[in-house]
């Protein structure tokens, strides 16, 4: 059985992963499936491999590449003052990125903390079409993505 990055993956090829911003040159740019801070997204490798160390020469620069260029549409679209960029693959073993951007207005204990250890996702406002939308079609502007 595949992982959950894998069937997101999976998904965004057949055109059946609402969170999909859109495709980029490493993989897909997708929306948190929860919201923990406004914004928040995730670069998925594709093809699947499970590690950024699996990626060798232009591929790797390239999935390198894709996440600076996402963080500096975050940077423009949100009101974000800095960016971090997660790359565990840890839970779900294949090459996946979190892009979180970072606020001003975070309260000072955390924001000097990785979000995913002071922030719950599980608790976090879950991914809306509705409410994302705009943010998503602004980054797929930014980034001139399909």
């Amino acid at each position: 059985m595949t992982d959950v990055i894998a069937q997101r993956v999976a998904a965004a090829r057949c055109g059946s992963n609402p969170s999909v911003i859109g495709r980029m040159k490493s993989g897909w740019l997708v929306i948190g499936q929860t919201q923990p801070l406004p914004g928040y997204c995730q670069l998925l490798a594709d093809p699947v491999v499970p590690t950024i160390n699996d990626l060798k020469g232009e591929a790797r620069a390239q999935y390198l590449a894709d996440m600076a260029a996402v963080g500096d549409a975050l940077l423009a679209v949100t009101d974000a003052v800095r960016i971090n960029y997660e790359t565990w693959c840890n839970l779900a073993p294949s090459l996946h990125t979190h892009i979180v951007p970072r606020y001003a207005s975070e309260d000072p204990e955390k924001a000097t903390r990785p979000a995913g250890t002071v922030y719950d996702y599980d608790a976090a406002r879950p991914f809306s079409l509705e409410q994302d939308g705009p943010f998503m079609e602004a980054m797929r502007r930014y980034l001139d993505l399909a």
